[in-house]
């Protein structure tokens, strides 16, 4: 799959991004979160702090999503776990809004409801759940519908390895392939399913195999990396658009903090997270751009500030921002 210099200038510039977020919310998470500004007696206060409630972060797993958004149209849906922010960010969710609903303000995408695993933006096909297994029905049916509008509209839905044993995997596995559904499972294997290795829960070693029992093309990336995923999603989509049915690809990341922030990793060796970042897919692709004459200094400084510029005004919004008004509370709300 042959990769244009645009593609590979916007997976650079958008990983950046993605790190710069990311990095960013594990200092602002922290905020008030830790005595002595909480309750005597505490360790951690989880409601806490400007941005209340859990946060997974995606730091490491930035190839994925920038991989497969390359192909992605406005039309193109994704629908994302709980784990989410790389995803939102490389399929164009509005930035500010997004860190927004993460804050619990006003301005956020759900109006501050939903916070950071509930994250929906239609104006680019974007949502996300922090139920595990949750993305794939949706995405089936999203495919269902671009399919029955007789568009060549995809639909992607991103997973953790840990999903692959729910049985919404294997349901919306079957219904894609007997119907040809244009839709795309990308798999995240990032060793662990919460605190569980992958290898004390999965009787296999590659979820990609189990593709072969539905009959549907199974793809297995084996490196993190952006030109490596780019390639594997190039043909998957690109064959959903032909009307060849679904495609299962599941890649080889890390995560490099924790399941959630304030996990202790006691199931990690020592050291397992640092010697993941000497991996880093975002100086490996910057080499790479370099190599082809991409990207010098002066470029490359120009991108990363863009970049954090982006993330920077991005912040200052939700801070900015004003908190829900209590007579909305019963407002946009299931019950």
């Amino acid at each position: 799959m042959e990769h244009t210099s645009e593609q590979l200038i916007w997976m650079y510039q958008t990983m950046i991004a993605i790190r710069e977020f990311e990095d960013t919310m594990v200092k602002v998470y922290l905020e008030g979160k830790l005595p002595p500004n909480i309750q005597k007696g505490l360790a951690f206060d989880i409601g806490s702090g400007p941005v209340p409630g859990e946060m997974h972060l995606a730091a490491g797993q930035e190839p994925v999503a920038v991989g497969v958004c390359a192909h992605l149209r406005a039309d193109d849906t994704v629908v994302g776990a709980h784990r989410s922010h790389h995803f939102a960010i490389a399929k164009g969710v509005r930035l500010p809004e997004m860190t927004a609903e993460m804050f619990g303000k006003a301005t956020g995408l759900g109006r501050g409801k939903g916070g950071h695993m509930h994250l929906f933006d239609p104006a680019v096909k974007f949502s996300c759940s922090g139920i595990v297994g949750a993305s794939m029905p949706p995405a089936c049916g999203a495919a269902l519908a671009a399919k029955k509008r007789g568009t060549d509209a995809v639909a992607v839905a991103f997973f953790g390895e840990g999903a692959t044993n729910q049985g919404a995997f294997h349901e919306s596995m079957n219904l894609a392939a007997l119907w040809k559904l244009p839709v795309i499972f990308i798999c995240e294997d990032n060793k662990y399913a919460i605190s569980v290795e992958k290898a004390d829960s999965t009787a296999i070693a590659n979820n990609s195999d189990r593709a072969a029992a539905y009959g549907m093309h199974g793809i297995l990336v084996e490196r993190n990396s952006a030109l490596d995923v780019f390639e594997a999603a190039g043909a998957a989509v690109a064959r959903a658009r032909r009307g060849e049915g679904p495609t299962l690809i599941e890649v080889k990341t890390d995560r490099y903090h924790g399941h959630f922030q304030g996990d202790p990793e006691v199931y990690r060796a020592k050291g397992e997270a640092e010697q993941a970042r000497k991996n880093d897919p975002i100086p490996q692709l910057a080499a790479f751009l370099r190599a082809h004459g991409l990207l010098d200094d002066a470029s490359e400084a120009e991108l990363v500030a863009g970049a954090k510029a982006r993330v920077a005004d991005a912040y200052a919004f939700a801070r900015n921002s004003p908190d829900p008004v209590p007579e909305e509370a019963l407002q946009h709300v299931f019950c």
